[in-house]
């Protein structure tokens, strides 16, 4: 059966600065706490969370744990600890709560065509401080913007990542190392996720999010 993944980034009012159209992200806690009680009882729904916000630990943790629900939350390690941001010990909070953490990376700049320097940052020293934090290894990893293309990925398997998360608004094969998710964004309503997100795509709507992202790994 093919895998629904649902992305959240911001929960209820900003308490950071955004950065340019990440307004469009942040939701509120009606539309969330609505959304999990749509997928609640699907079992081909999987949540992640994106960014590091303080209301991962403040809004979303207890929703899902009433809910029974987990996620996995990709953080950005540069923010940790910054007004508005996760803390490491919210990190460590989610993490014995049952929650998987993923790495967004350190300071949300696209990672396709980063130079080494840059990616040893951004991979692999971000990746290191969550799983010292955690104490647990760091296996899976979401794209900033959700730009990639051949090269990153082959950095990504090269690092041995279990997994890699996109923003490609397509169904995924649950199996698949390459992830693509639908972004939750603040238009939305309980029936535009219903008919965008959960209700099974027409053959056309597939064949073209199939090619898209084919497109994305080629080039």
């Amino acid at each position: 059966m093919p895998t629904v993944n649902i992305c959240f980034h911001g929960i209820g009012t900003p308490r950071r600065e955004l950065e340019p159209d990440e307004d469009g992200y942040w939701i509120s806690r009606d539309l969330m706490l609505r959304v999990l009680d749509r997928v609640a009882e699907r079992s081909d729904v999987r949540l992640s969370f994106d960014d590091g916000n303080a209301s991962d630990a403040e809004i979303a943790l207890p929703a899902l744990q009433e809910r029974g629900l987990t996620a996995t939350f990709f953080v950005l390690a540069g923010r940790l600890d910054h007004p508005g941001s996760l803390t490491r010990d919210d990190v460590r909070r989610l993490h014995t709560s049952g929650m998987k953490i993923g790495s967004h990376g350190m300071w949300h700049r696209p990672w396709r065509g980063i130079d080494a320097a840059t990616a040893e940052q951004e991979l692999v020293a971000a990746r290191a401080m969550l799983s010292d934090i955690t104490r647990a290894p760091v296996q899976d990893a979401a794209l900033p913007l959700g730009r990639y293309d051949r090269r990153l990925l082959a950095r990504l398997r090269a690092l041995d990542y279990s997994s890699v998360h996109t923003s490609d608004r397509r169904r995924a094969r649950t199996d698949s190392w390459v992830q693509p998710r639908y972004s939750i964004r603040r238009s939305d309503t309980v029936n535009s996720v219903e008919g965008d997100v959960l209700r099974a795509p027409r053959l056309p709507a597939r064949a073209k999010g199939a090619l898209a992202g084919t497109l994305k790994r080629l080039r």
